[in-house]
């Protein structure tokens, strides 16, 4: 991997984090179009890419997280709450090795649905909040709806903030608390990740063969797309808290709906 692909990678999953667009499947789409296998990117690499993301919303939102742990510890327990079933699906993702399925020969009609469906959600949520007159505040009937849509969105494709805000709108939960507590889910998903893979990583030697390997590239990598995302990662928090405001997805389902359809014409040309 070239230092200028680290770089857009960086921007590319910044940015996608946080958009209703799905960061792991953009981050497969561009690898793919690079050329570069999951295992030719090197594991240390990743783990920075979401740390850069964990920084951008703890810049956003670090009132909220200090918020978190004073009494009654409400919020808490509804994050603790809705986190467990993506630990659970993540956990069954390593045992399975579902890598091997979705990032394997089809990877890019695996896309192209996975897309679709979010293409789809977001279409339907938008539709439905833009007719409802009120809004219920967080409670468990709203936040149980959104912890199952983030361990769904372990599939590549299916937008983890995407889903998890559709949830809490489906649901019926306003839509501003929605944004604010998808984002807060965020945190511990990619914290649990990063100590995880860490980890597994030194473990394994993984991480200093990496740096072996490649030496002054792999660094430059690293701290040229840690910093591209956590900027990448502020912008799209931002700009996702207006959209949600008007509940304006149609055009992220449009443009998911043309992804997925390249997809598709990828897979029966380029990559046949």
């Amino acid at each position: 991997m070239e230092i200028w692909q680290a770089v857009i990678l960086g921007f590319v999953q910044g940015l996608t984090e946080f958009l209703p667009v799905s960061s792991s499947g953009h981050v497969a789409f561009f690898q793919g179009l690079f050329g570069i296998n999951e295992a030719d990117t090197a594991l240390f690499f990743t783990i920075i890419l979401h740390l850069g993301t964990l920084v951008a919303v703890c810049v956003v939102f670090w009132r909220d997280i200090l918020a978190l742990f004073k009494k009654p510890f409400k919020t808490l327990g509804f994050l603790v709450l809705a986190t467990v079933p993506a630990g659970i699906t993540g956990i069954l993702f390593k045992i399975f090795d579902l890598d091997a399925v979705f990032f394997g020969k089809y990877m890019w009609i695996c896309l192209a649905v996975f897309f679709l469906c979010t293409a789809v959600l977001l279409f339907v949520t938008e539709m439905v909040a833009k007719r409802r007159v009120s809004a219920l505040p967080l409670c468990f009937k709203t936040v149980i709806p959104m912890g199952l849509a983030q361990a769904v969105a372990v599939l590549p494709g299916i937008s983890r903030s995407g889903s998890t805000i559709c949830a809490g709108t489906l649901a019926g939960c306003d839509r501003e608390q929605v944004a604010k507590f998808s984002f807060m889910m965020s945190i511990p998903v990619i914290l649990g990740s990063f100590v995880v893979e860490l980890a597994s990583g030194i473990a394994s030697g993984e991480i200093s063969q990496s740096f072996a390997e490649n030496g002054a590239k792999l660094g430059w990598s690293v701290a040229l797309g840690f910093i591209v995302s956590a900027v990448a990662g502020l912008f799209a928090i931002k700009v996702m808290l207006k959209v949600i405001r008007k509940a304006n997805y149609k055009w992220f389902s449009l443009y998911l709906l043309l992804l997925s359809v390249t997809c598709i014409i990828l897979q029966f040309t380029v990559f046949a």
